[in-house]
């Protein structure tokens, strides 16, 4: 059984499935059979800062808060999904990720927004020891953070939409069977051929919608109007 590095106190509902950060921040009774708004962390909720691990450069998005509170108001679970190859690199640890986790909560408590769940994922090809992968499943554009999601908390994944500033966090969706994306062009998405990659992922089944920011997709998620 593999062991993998620990945070000295684990926050309220997180936990490590096979090395991959899971944390119910809500009930399953109030999250089962819901669609749900996933949403990438960084460049997405909040501004890209580089390996974010310092509290002091955490910034919400704009109306980034105003976005969540309306999932929040119609009963919709708001889940964090993100990649953090950056704790695979051994750039910076669980503690790190946590301190940060708790600003960014806070500062949207500040706003009455809150979060339902967050999925991290450390695995990377060019990771060090245990976090060593070459595609593991919970990596977008990879779904298994979603479905994990799903198991935890028991939302509707086809019924779901992911917002994202990268096209793997489109593509996590479409590979999920979620409804649709939102690109968003804070982060990574103005990085020349995100946009394009992203809008290109869209199908028959898959619906993909460009937007500038968080705040500007929440009138164009219909699980939020």
């Amino acid at each position: 059984m593999t062991t993998y590095p620990e945070p000295k106190a684990f926050p309220i509902g997180a936990q490590f499935t096979d090395g991959v950060w899971t944390q119910a921040l809500s009930a399953r009774a109030a999250t089962e059979n819901r669609p749900a708004l996933f949403l990438d962390r960084d460049g997405v909720v909040v501004e890209e800062a580089h390996y974010l691990h310092n509290v002091e450069d955490v910034q919400l998005t704009p109306n980034a808060a105003k976005t969540i509170k309306t999932a929040n108001d119609r009963n919709i679970p708001v889940i964090l999904v993100t990649n953090q190859a950056g704790v695979g690199y051994g750039y910076f640890g669980w503690d790190d990720f946590v301190a940060v986790q708790e600003r960014i909560l806070s500062d949207l408590a500040q706003d009455g927004a809150r979060v339902d769940g967050v999925f991290a994922c450390p695995f990377h090809a060019k990771a060090k020891s245990v976090y060593i992968h070459d595609d593991h499943p919970a990596r977008k554009p990879n779904p298994g953070m979603l479905l994990l999601a799903k198991d935890i908390l028991g939302v509707d994944l086809q019924k779901s939409w992911i917002v994202g500033d990268r096209s793997l966090d489109v593509m996590a969706g479409k590979n999920a069977g979620l409804s649709g994306a939102v690109h968003v062009l804070t982060g990574h998405g103005t990085k020349e051929g995100e946009r394009e990659a992203a809008l290109a992922v869209a199908d028959d089944t898959f619906t993909v919608t460009p937007a500038t920011n968080l705040g500007e997709a929440r009138a164009l998620i219909p699980i939020l109007a």
